[in-house]
Parts: structure tokens; sequence; C-alpha cells
């Protein structure tokens, strides 16, 4: 399937279509977020302190004076390099884990789903704050620890479609006509797999920003001078009867964000699988 079948189809999904359009400018944002902030975020301005959203202060200021909506902007450079860098971890490490697991089978791949197995079956924020804390508390052991949850996840994933895969009759012909296992699995195997895992991705990426941002909540993820909406969040919590604008505003970037994630995952595995296109 070309890719640009796949993006007419995702086209016609209009919540799907929206969302890569939001995530495309959300990813723009980041990119240019440095260049693009009216003022540093962590600027003191004790003058304006706790002061609501005005023409000079989009969305207001914080305890110490400083500009939330620069801090917003730059706590986007943060999800998104946090959701990144979280999903190569598996994409790299547990794919083809799994496809070495489905492809050869036996004992080494019993014991490889009973490890697995038992990973997945703790909760996914007690195994980031249990590795975060082994590890230390910075941005890049979050992402790390974030990447080490998902991991198991696509191995699994990777794992069962393989075992579909390599029983179909093309997979059979290569065998025989003495093509060897690293050449069918590049080959045969990964192409054939890689829509189910395009769409986890999609999936997990709304997933690895709220992991993120719980984590800096906690205080476990992004340290100053790094910001995070989860930071944010923390901030005003403790204050958001009084001054609502210091929670709100990065709420709704978290809660825009991972909708948009999700609804473009559903729209990747309409695209991605002709079945499921709706009459």
């Amino acid at each position: 399937m070309s890719f640009k079948t796949i993006f007419k189809r995702l086209m016609a999904e209009r919540l799907a279509f929206i969302s890569f359009i939001f995530l495309g400018i959300l990813v723009i944002i980041a990119l240019l977020a440095p260049y693009i902030v009216p003022y540093e975020p962590f600027k003191q301005d004790l003058t304006k302190v706790m002061s609501p959203p005005s023409t000079e202060h989009w969305l207001g200021t914080d305890g110490l004076g400083s500009d939330i909506f620069s801090q917003l902007l730059m706590g986007s450079q943060t999800a998104i390099k946090a959701a990144l860098f979280a999903i190569m971890i598996p994409l790299f490490i547990g794919v083809p884990l799994g496809i070495l697991s489905g492809y050869f089978g036996g004992i080494i791949d019993d014991i490889f789903m009973r490890i697995v197995d038992g990973i997945i079956a703790i909760p996914a924020i007690i195994l980031a704050l249990g590795i975060t804390s082994a590890l230390g508390v910075n941005l890049m052991n979050a992402m790390m620890a974030i990447g080490i949850i998902f991991t198991p996840q696509f191995a699994r994933l990777a794992r069962g479609q393989t075992l579909q895969v390599r029983s179909e009759p093309y997979v059979e012909a290569a065998k025989i006509s003495g093509a060897g296992s690293v050449w069918i699995m590049v080959r045969h195997i990964i192409p054939n797999i890689s829509p189910p895992i395009v769409v986890q991705a999609s999936f997990n990426l709304s997933i690895a920003i709220l992991i993120e941002t719980t984590l800096s909540f906690l205080g476990m993820g992004a340290q100053q001078p790094e910001v995070s909406w989860g930071n944010l969040i923390q901030q005003g919590y403790s204050m958001i009867d009084m001054y609502p604008w210091m929670m709100v505003y990065p709420g709704i970037a978290i809660l825009l964000t991972i909708l948009a994630g999700n609804f473009l995952g559903d729209g990747l595995r309409v695209a991605l699988d002709p079945k499921q296109r709706k009459s």
C-alpha cells in the first residue's frame, strides 16, 4: 500500500486528519519554541506576580511573575521529545526481539514471553516511578523509563504478528527457495507487520506524554531549566481556586494532545487496514 493511498484514507477520517494537522503544528511549535517564546520561560518579574491573562501575558504569570505562555510553548518541546524518545526504544529493541521470538519459537520464545507477561502485569506508572527512582530523577531517565515500559507491549505485538505471517505461503516459498532467515524477516516479516506497530506507536505517543507529565507533576521527571506541562500543573495545583489559569492551560494542552494521538491512532488503524473501512 502506497503512502499516497494511506494519506488519502487518513484524510477521509475527519477527526484523524484534524489530529494529524494538530500534532504536526505541535511538532513545529516544539522545534521553534526557543525562537518564538515572547519571554524567557523562567524570567522573573516580581511586579507581575500572579497576573491574570492580558495582552502583555496572554496566559497570565506564575508565582514569580514568569510568563505561562512561554513556559507552555517550551513545555511542548519536552512533551514531543519525551514521546518520540520513549517510542524509539521499543521500536528498536522490543520489535526486533518480538520478531526473533515469533520467528524461531521454541524454549527461548516461551522464556521471553513469560518475562514480557511479568513486566506487563506491573502497573505502568508504578514501574515508571520505580525505574526513575533507580536511575535518578531527570527527564532523560524518565524517557528511558517510559521506553522500557512500552518495550514489552511492542515485543508481544511484533511476536503475535510474526506468528501469523511466518506461516503464510509466500514465507514458506521463500524458505523453499533457499532464502535465509534474515532476508525473510527483512523482506517479508517486517513490511507485513508494520501497520499494527505504526498504529500502536501512534497510541503510545499520547500515553508517553501522559506518563511524562505525571512523572514531572510528581517531581520525578523534568527539572529546571527544563519545562514540562506536568511541572506547570504541579505549580498551579495548590492555587487553582484563586489562580486557575496556572493549571487550566497546561491541562488543556495535555488533553488536546492526548485526544489527538488517540484519534490519529484510530484513523491510522482504518487507513492501514482496508477491512476496517466504513462502507
